[in-house]
Parts: structure tokens; sequence; C-alpha cells
């Protein structure tokens, strides 16, 4: 199991994008499962009325999904943590599909969301899973892509680029 503390050394996401808050199960190279708690307390209800009713304080899908996705992003990077993106190995998200989303998510709702690692092909890594709230799945994740590269590559990559050249330029 990983608490905040352990996924902290994990993922470089702190607050308010921080959107995973325990690790519960870790087969390494096969699947994880996490938990997100939702609650009202949470920056994107900062806006909302008083007499919102409870389709106002769905949870955000991209955020629900930007979640699943951090979960799958523990499993890929959890042997090799790297928390400062400018340094070491970077993930970068590069797809996804096959999403289906079967109810809307509440403050309230424990999160439980089930990543299973389908191929891993050097410095990229193929995910499926599904988020269930209460024993009830919400989500569905046909297919996600993401990709470990070097930080030097990409910052080498923005320094050479002409933009970065004309901003240093001024």
């Amino acid at each position: 199991m990983l608490t905040i503390t352990g996924i902290k050394q994990v993922l470089p996401h702190r607050y308010p994008m921080l959107l995973v808050d325990r690790v519960t199960e870790l087969v390494p190279e096969q699947r994880l499962t996490a938990l997100k708690a939702v609650t009202c307390n949470e920056p994107w209800y900062q806006d909302l009325s008083e007499d919102a009713d409870d389709e106002g304080h769905s949870y955000p899908q991209t955020l629900l999904v930007e979640s699943w996705c951090q979960a799958a992003g523990v499993l890929a990077a959890w042997d090799r943590p790297n928390p400062d993106v400018l340094s070491g190995q970077v993930m970068l998200f590069g797809s996804i599909s096959d999403v289906v989303l079967h109810r809307p998510v509440l403050p309230g709702d424990v999160l439980e969301h089930r990543v299973r690692l389908v191929r891993a092909l050097s410095d990229t890594v193929i995910f499926e899973g599904e988020s269930l709230a209460g024993g009830e799945t919400v989500m569905e994740v046909g297919r996600v892509v993401m990709a470990m590269r070097p930080a030097t590559e990409l910052t080498e990559a923005r320094e050479q680029s002409p933009a970065a050249s004309a901003a240093g330029a001024k």
C-alpha cells in the first residue's frame, strides 16, 4: 500500500491537481488499485451557487479521467520515482480511447481506480481499466498510452526551438 507520501514520491502532481489519495494494491508490471475521495471542499466546487443541486456537484469528467490516469502513472513509474520533472524521466500522456462514463460522481463518493497494464514496450506503456464508486462502475477505460522520455530531451528541444530562440533574443 502507498499512502499520499509514497504517491508524492512517484508523481510530480501537487494540490490541487494530485488526484490519487492512496494505492491499496500494486502488483508490479500487472495491476494497481487506487482510491480518490471526492469531497465538496475541492477547488472546482468553489464557484457553485448555494442552491446547486446534485447534478451541479457532479465531479468534472475530465478530472475523473485525470485521476484514473494518475493512478496508471503510479503503476508506470512506481519503481523509478521522479517527482521532479526537470530531471530523470518525464511521464507523457499519449492517448486515450474507448472511455465510457456510466454515471456522475458526487461528493462523498470514494473512487476505486483499477488499472491493468496491457503492454509495456521499452519506454511506452498501455493500460486499461475502470473506476468504481460504491462497487458500481462509473467509468470504463479501454486504452491509455503513456510514454517515458528523458527530461533532457524535452528541455533541449525547447531550448532549440525558434520560439525559444526569439524569446531569448529580446
